[in-house]
């Protein structure tokens, strides 16, 4: 089993990034603030950096830790990896599949089956940890839509009924969101989900641990061969990583929408954290992007039954799991794709 390796997340907008020998050195202000050894990274994520030396790249291409440049609000921009990893027989089974209608909608299915099972799952866990503080009616209805909906997936006969299943679970989720909060209720909160921009506190944690997820999802595909690009569901749109947003759809409830609501309920982030722009988007300040990036290295390192190997393993690995299965699958050693349904 692969090794679960640390993210530097490096959220100083003036930061510099060097290499010294086998380290990874951060620099601001003339003065070396931290040195990091390269072997204990797997990627290095930066928010509004100031720059990069040529040899840190060349250190991280050689390495297959993968360099992610993104604005300081989270907007991705651009990233430095290596050579190709894998073989170029599984790449080519997987443009081939993806070109494939039928393989396409199956796979599509997969991915959607478990987004909604595991939406549910935490509507579920809302009400039986706390059926005092929740209108357990309104979730209890919402999971009987959706286990309905589940149900309904298999009958979609293409890819644009499938997604309208998967918009009207979206928003039945959604739509009970909000009985998750049991803390900071006022500042806390949602009509709808939105983005680009989020309207609200909740939509922009939400929009930047999903950003989190999409970054470990796409490393672990590239490390196993797959092109995050080429995907089944999410159709082919240039700089888009549509099977790592495939794949994010069946891990986003447990990885990302739990940790909202624990950063949120465990008063661990406040609304003080998070500025309304004049055009009414709401961005994190750097304090409180720092206090999610901890929670968040922190979370990749419970442990839990991992349901399809059925082996205890660090929760940052199931994205690698996942995209080994996945690969496993399209090399034809699994006859199908077995998705992540938490327990």
């Amino acid at each position: 089993m692969r090794r679960l390796l640390n993210t530097l997340y490096v959220t100083m907008p003036e930061a510099y990034l060097a290499r010294d020998g086998e380290n990874v050195l951060i620099k601001a202000e003339n003065e070396i603030k931290l040195r990091v050894p390269v072997h204990n990274l797997e990627g290095i994520v930066c928010y509004g950096f100031a720059g990069a030396s040529p040899g840190l790249m060349h250190l991280c291409c050689e390495r297959g830790i993968a360099l992610s440049f993104l604005t300081e609000h989270g907007k991705f921009m651009g990233r430095v990896t290596g050579r190709v990893s894998g073989n170029i027989l599984l790449r080519r089974n997987q443009y081939r599949w993806t070109e494939n209608a039928t393989v396409s909608l199956r796979l599509a299915k997969r991915f959607i089956l478990a987004k909604i099972i595991n939406g549910r799952a935490v509507l579920h866990r809302a009400v039986r940890d706390h059926p005092q503080a929740v209108d357990t009616e309104l979730i209890a209805g919402v999971m009987q839509s959706l286990a309905s909906l589940a149900k309904h997936l298999d009958r979609a006969k293409d890819l644009n009924t499938l997604r309208g299943l998967e918009g009207q679970a979206a928003y039945l989720y959604f739509s009970a969101f909000n009985q998750l909060i049991l803390s900071q209720k006022e500042h806390f909160s949602m009509t709808e989900r939105n983005r680009r921009p989020p309207l609200d506190r909740l939509n922009a944690l939400l929009s930047f641990l999903y950003t989190l997820l999409t970054h470990e999802i796409v490393a672990a595909l590239e490390s196993i061969g797959l092109d995050p690009q080429a995907g089944f569901l999410h159709r082919d749109r240039p700089g888009r990583p549509s099977l790592a947003l495939d794949v994010m759809e069946e891990l986003r409830p447990h990885f990302a929408d739990r940790l909202a609501v624990t950063l949120v309920n465990r008063n661990q982030i406040s609304s003080r954290g998070f500025v309304i722009k004049e055009n009414g988007a709401v961005i994190m300040d750097e304090k409180t992007r720092k206090e999610v990036l901890l929670a968040w290295q922190k979370r990749k390192q419970d442990e839990i039954i991992h349901p399809y190997l059925e082996e205890k393993v660090p929760l940052g690995l199931v994205p690698y799991i996942q995209a080994m299965l996945l690969a496993r699958h399209i090399r034809g050693d699994l006859e199908d794709y077995p998705p992540f349904f938490w327990k």
